[in-house]
């Protein structure tokens, strides 16, 4: 990953996933639709589980870092939220 760049800005209705820094340093920033919080992964031996239904996003990719995300589901393009303002009114309604 280049560094700086920025990936993700999405939520599933299904899929959990557990994310590692293999090499380098980036920040994971997840938002649950009522708060924010920040997490900077820099070591292999350390990772972060992120449940469905929480947004994230992940940013300040040092250059070359490596991240390897595990996900509890295969890929489905129907599990995603891609939109911010959907993924807060599913919330509100209890819908994730």
């Amino acid at each position: 990953m280049p560094g700086g760049e920025s990936r993700g800005g999405h939520a599933y209705h299904n899929t959990e996933e557990f994310v590692i820094a293999l090499s380098g340093s980036f920040d994971v920033v997840v938002d649950d639709g009522k708060s924010k919080r920040t997490f900077t992964l820099n070591r292999s031996y350390y990772g972060l589980y992120i449940p469905k239904g929480v947004w994230r996003t992940m940013e300040n990719f040092s250059t070359n870092s490596l991240a390897l995300e595990f996900a509890s589901t295969h890929y489905s393009e129907a599990d995603y939220i891609f939109d911010y303002n959907n993924f807060i009114k599913l919330k509100s309604d209890g819908e994730i």
